[in-house]
This record gives C-alpha cells, sequence and structure tokens, in this order.
C-alpha cells in the first residue's frame, strides 16, 4: 500500500488508479505542493494514524539554466523543493518512529552533486547537501534500526529529462529507465549510505573522483553539459 503526494492532482489520480487496479493495492493521495512552506507538516498531518516506515522522497526543483538568469523566485524554488522540504519531512518522520521500529529513507541526490558542473548551480549544490545529509544521517542512525539511503541517479528517462531538450549526449553516461533506478536503489538500502544507478555512471563515477584531478573531472562534466545545452 502507498502514500503519493504530488501537486498534479490528474496525475496523481491516474497513477493511483493504475497502481490499485494492477497491483491490487490501496493508496493515499495526498495533493500537495511540496515546495510550500508547511508542505512537509501538512502531508504528515494528514496520515498520522497510518503505520507507515519507508519514506522516499522523489521530489526536484531541476531546470537547466546560467544560474544569474534564474529568478529569485526560482532561486526558492531550488530551496525550497530541493532543501527545505525533504529536511523537514525526514525530521518529522523520524520523530513519528517508535524506537526499535525498523524503517527507511530514501532520497534521490543526483550525479551532479558529486561535481559541480555548468548550468546547474543550485541544483546540483542541492543535491550536494541531499547526498551529504544522508551520508550523515546513516552513520547516525546505522545503530537505531533506521536504513538511510541517498540514490544518486544519473540521467533518466523521465519528463523533466526530455523536457530540459537535452541534446549531443555521448555514450559514457547511462540514461536510465525510473524502473531500474528504483529497483537498485530499495536492493542498497541499509546497506550503504549512498549509491549510484547503472555500471555506467559507477565507473564514471570512479574515474572523475579516484582517476583524475577535480579540477580536469570538473572541466570534462561542464564541456560534457555545454555540448547537451548548446543554446543556452
Amino acid at each position: 500500500n502507498l502514500i503519493l503526494a504530488d501537486k498534479n492532482l490528474p496525475s496523481l489520480n491516474l497513477l493511483a488508479d493504475e497502481l490499485e487496479t494492477i497491483h491490487g493495492i490501496k493508496t493515499v493521495r495526498l495533493h500537495q505542493d511540496l515546495s510550500e512552506e508547511n508542505a512537509s507538516r501538512d502531508c504528515l498531518d494528514k496520515v498520522k494514524e497510518i503505520d507507515f516506515r519507508l519514506m522516499i522522497y522523489v521530489p526536484a526543483f531541476s531546470p537547466v539554466g546560467k544560474f544569474a538568469e534564474y529568478s529569485a523566485e526560482e532561486i526558492d524554488q531550488f530551496l525550497s523543493l530541493n532543501i527545505r522540504t525533504p529536511v523537514h519531512i525526514v525530521h518529522s518522520f523520524l520523530k513519528r518512529q517508535q524506537k526499535g521500529q525498523r524503517c527507511g529513507i530514501i532520497l534521490m541526490s543526483s550525479l551532479a552533486g558529486l561535481l559541480g558542473p555548468a548550468l546547474a548551480a543550485p541544483y546540483a549544490a542541492t543535491k550536494a547537501f541531499s547526498l551529504i545529509f544522508s551520508e550523515s544521517l546513516f552513520y547516525e542512525l546505522e545503530n537505531d534500526r533506521i536504513d538511510m539511503l541517498a540514490c544518486c541517479a544519473g540521467p533518466t528517462s523521465t519528463p523533466t529529462y526530455w523536457n530540459s531538450k537535452p541534446r549531443n549526449q555521448g555514450k559514457i553516461i547511462e540514461i536510465m529507465q525510473p524502473l531500474d533506478v528504483t529497483i537498485y536503489a530499495l536492493k542498497m538500502l541499509g546497506k550503504r549510505p549512498f549509491c549510484i544507478p547503472g555500471w555506467k555512471n559507477r565507473l564514471f563515477y570512479y574515474f572523475l573522483t579516484r582517476v583524475i584531478p577535480r579540477k580536469i573531472a570538473g572541466t570534462l562534466v561542464s564541456k560534457s553539459m555545454l555540448k547537451m545545452y548548446p543554446d543556452l
């Protein structure tokens, strides 16, 4: 059974109906804009009577562009949706758990959070926050039967990714399917503080962080981004 939160009510209902029909499960539907100031409190208040022990935070604000050209409102969206809400919702989720009760938390981070690529400054920085936040909690909570994981996914075939209109993509980075990312993340939960779905992405991470200097790695990643988005 699933609790689903989305600000797009038609999409939320469509997905929930599909899951209920195909898998014979029950869903609780939360029509909620997770960038709002009290989003975490509002969500958890609505499900306070339900004993759920796995929380997965996927939403992110992720437009590609030059930092100086973002509006002040867009900067606030990066901070609200990518940092403030997940921090508060993790905090509230942990406080509602009974001591000794096994539970898990997965935050969607990104390969972009491992380096600082051009055209992704606020996104990469907020995803780096998710990674370090999850890593710290992994070690803090490991003796409390609470599993914490940051999933550092690379490019994933979602509407958000394709709507950014990437071009000139090379074959080094693997564009993964959401199901494969999900299966790998669930498999790694409880085993390590962060995971990187896709063997090509793991190899790419190893090369950029262990083999070549960070400055060269940053240059390579930024050149790749600039080729993918030549019109920005």
